[in-house]
């Protein structure tokens, strides 16, 4: 990597205070340690949209297709000027490239999952989006996406930031040379981290690869950048792993003296049993790769879809 990734991230959680109360609710996971990586870009719909710090408390009332924005006590509707903010900011975004975005949990217009929506009158409030995080992931369907209290969860952290680097690469890629041959190899250099998200996945990405040259260049790269990334969005589970794990495996049958090839089934055996992170054996696997050279192994970017350093196969 020679530049920092782009990743738009609720500016409360960089610590900017933005919050109604005027305080904010500063990430350090985010501004510490993925800093190293990416480089952000800060939105607070609230402020931008034009509401003052500090301001009244607000929450999404009336239908989840269509909530609207009111504040708490006051009853005033900033649905309009929140709408408004969400066009101008989504075409600004647009210019911007990013490869995903860290949502804040809960907000009525950043939450991206179970954002309370209060009836008018009596009963239970349903689940939702905030309106910009809503906007957001309409205008960008394919675009990794995530709150920062999942970010917590070490499985859904590993996927989301697995996503992102896959994004990148796919941006980089469609930004240069995108023809079918570069196709064939950028398909051939993910293909067991595809399969450890989606086998089904796979093998329609093969067949749609395969058939490439029947189909002009510009619908054949939508198409597969639609099923790569629906592909990553399926969670990698330990099952799936284990799963590329014995394919890797079976590269070194001719090649491994037994005993190496057993402390690999080993270890193997270990991950599926909860008792090793992911890390162990694929520690093994690429020591066994720098004696071996396999070469369609070594080119595979499930062995590194993202830097070690931020360790986060230690913990799946």
């Amino acid at each position: 990597m020679t530049a920092k990734i782009k990743l738009g991230v609720s500016a409360c959680l960089l610590g900017c205070p933005v919050r109604y109360d005027g305080g904010h609710k500063h990430d350090h996971y985010i501004t510490d340690t993925l800093s190293n990586y990416f480089a952000f870009t800060a939105v607070c719909p609230e402020v931008e949209c034009g509401l003052p710090v500090p301001r009244e408390t607000m929450r999404l009332v009336g239908d989840p297709d269509s909530p609207r924005l009111v504040t708490t006590k006051t009853g005033i509707d900033h649905t309009e000027k929140m709408q408004a903010f969400c066009t101008g900011k989504l075409l600004e975004l647009e210019k911007e490239d990013l490869c995903g975005f860290i949502f804040k949990k809960n907000s009525p217009s950043s939450g991206l999952y179970r954002v309370k929506i209060h009836r008018q009158g009596s009963g239970a409030p349903r689940s939702g989006q905030g309106l910009f995080a809503g906007a957001f992931t309409k205008r960008f369907p394919l675009l990794p996406v995530e709150e920062e209290g999942r970010l917590n969860d070490p499985i859904l952290r590993e996927n989301f930031i697995e996503k992102v680097f896959c994004c990148f690469r796919w941006k980089t890629f469609a930004a240069g040379e995108a023809n079918y041959k570069n196709l064939i190899t950028f398909h051939a250099r993910h293909k067991l981290q595809i399969m450890a998200h989606s086998q089904s996945h796979l093998s329609r990405m093969g067949k749609l690869v395969a058939a490439g040259k029947t189909i002009p260049v510009q619908e054949l790269l939508s198409q597969y950048e639609y099923m790569l990334m629906e592909a990553l969005s399926l969670k990698a589970t330990v099952k799936k792993n284990v799963n590329v794990l014995q394919h890797i495996a079976g590269y070194f049958k001719k090649t491994l003296p037994r005993d190496d090839r057993e402390e690999l089934q080993d270890l193997i055996s270990r991950y599926a049993g909860h008792t090793v992170p992911l890390v162990v054996p694929l520690t093994l696997v690429n020591h066994y790769l720098r004696k071996q050279g396999v070469e369609y192994l070594q080119d595979q970017y499930y062995l590194e879809p993202h830097p070690a350093e931020l360790m986060l196969r230690n913990h799946v």
